[in-house]
């Protein structure tokens, strides 16, 4: 049975949306078409299309023996947890920071603070903050003193 036009369409919103749900770790296409109880023809040409229109990003790779396609989302959803947990939320000093000020974002511990461990708890910075391209970087962070209280 061939798809028509808009059952096209309604497929590559649902293959799409699953293939986001796994988030980093994408999936095998083998593993989607019998999620989506899809065929591997009807399957296969709506992973290219994603992939035409830079949705996806397929990855060949041998999976027991035999050679499939996983599956990743180029762009994945932003996860506001990590925004939820920033200090300007609740720092006193917010009205007073500019760019310009004494009190700035450029120079704020409070923020460097939440960004160093912001990363290091989803494992995107392994490397120490103070070195780039593997040299240790020599300069003085003025530092701000912000109090909580109110």
């Amino acid at each position: 049975m061939k798809l028509t036009g808009a059952q096209i369409d309604d497929l590559t919103g649902k293959v799409f949306r699953t293939i986001i749900s796994n988030g980093k770790d994408g999936i095998l296409q083998s593993e989607l078409w019998k999620e989506l109880d899809l065929t591997s023809r009807d399957g296969s040409r709506v992973a290219i299309r994603l992939e035409k229109r830079s949705l996806i990003r397929r990855e060949k790779m041998l999976e027991n023996g035999r050679w499939t396609y996983k599956l990743f989302a180029i762009k994945l959803p932003v996860d506001t947890q990590s925004i939820e947990q920033a200090p300007c939320l609740t720092c006193a000093v917010e009205h007073m920071c500019t760019v310009e000020g004494s009190y700035s974002p450029n120079s704020c511990n409070l923020i460097e603070d939440w960004l160093i461990q912001s990363f290091n708890n989803h494992g995107i910075a392994n490397q120490d903050p103070q070195q780039k391209d593997g040299q240790k970087i020599e300069q003085q962070k003025p530092s701000v003193a912000v109090s909580n209280e109110k």
